[in-house]
């Protein structure tokens, strides 16, 4: 069990509901400069968050997420992530994660004219997030 002198706050917020809300020894999640790993005390920051795997340990297990882009604000002993959407395992369609991301990789494959590059990235991007964190 962590040490009760480590932990702080963790919230994940989505427009639609108070996703996670509770208390972790450590977060971990990516942002658009990479992957940060945080604990109490970490330094106050603001980053903008990518599509990616959070990852929050709590004292008995670490409970893995899906989120897609937003906001992460970090204080010394509270962590907020305003995401735009975030979601359990068990909340992801599995399949279609899979035909997203067939769609993405087909798009970039072919660059029919007038394809936006960055927007099938991400679209590749989030539907390999969602894959991972599915399994």
């Amino acid at each position: 069990m962590a040490d009760a002198n480590k932990l702080f706050k963790v919230e994940i917020i989505t427009p639609e509901r108070v996703f996670y809300n509770g208390d972790a020894s450590m977060i971990e999640f990516t942002t658009t400069e990479g992957d940060i790993g945080v604990y109490k005390n970490h330094i106050p920051l603001t980053a903008v968050l990518s599509p990616g795997i959070v990852k929050v340990t709590e004292g008995v297990g670490v409970k893995k997420a899906a989120v897609h882009s937003g906001f992460v604000e970090i204080l010394g002993d509270k962590v907020t992530l305003l995401a735009e959407i975030a979601e359990w395992p068990d909340e992801i369609d599995k399949n279609r994660a899979q035909e997203a991301k067939m769609r993405a990789e087909r798009r970039l494959k072919v660059k029919e004219a007038g394809l936006d590059v960055r927007r099938a990235e991400i679209a590749l991007k989030k539907a390999l997030v969602r894959i991972e964190v599915a399994k």
